[in-house]
């Protein structure tokens, strides 16, 4: 039987872990929440960072078409060449732009990926910590109880 003295050690022991695993859950869940937060923003950047490239192409596409008409109108021919020059520097400035946004939501996709795993780890590492804490908790009640086998009993 365990004296009150030891129930009370035993009890001021679980509390103590239990305390710790709470501690380390709510960490462990405010980084979740950061990471979260910075996937969010940055895929916000990268989806406005698209936006403000597709408005700029189509910008530029419609100033080349109306300069082109331009050009057409008011010499014939020979600028018709030079306008028709213009529009394909349009194009593949458009084209280049377009790659451009591309390349920046996947940059975005994969860091908002990144967070995630990330988060993951931390989850991991903090799960793993409180499960060494809950054994060294048991450990030590059973300890305190004599309960503990030899090879739980430390060496003296």
């Amino acid at each position: 039987m365990a004296s009150p003295d030891q129930s009370y050690k035993a009890g001021e022991t679980k509390a103590h872990a239990q305390e710790k695993t709470d501690q380390a859950m709510a960490k462990g869940r405010e980084a979740s929440e950061v990471v979260k937060e910075k996937a969010q923003g940055a895929k916000d950047k990268t989806a406005e960072t698209a936006q403000h490239a597709k408005d700029k192409t189509a910008d530029t596409a419609q100033q080349a078409k109306g300069r082109t008409q331009e050009s057409k109108d008011q010499s014939g021919g020979y600028l018709s060449e030079k306008a028709g020059a213009a529009k394909e520097k349009a194009l593949g400035v458009t084209e280049a732009t377009k790659e451009k946004a591309s390349e920046m939501v996947e940059s975005g996709r994969e860091t908002a990926e990144a967070g995630k795993d990330k988060t993951g780890g931390i989850l991991q590492t903090t799960g793993e910590r409180v499960k060494g804490m809950a054994q060294g908790a048991a450990d030590a009640m059973k300890q305190t109880f004599g309960m503990a086998g030899n090879e739980d009993r430390p060496k003296e």
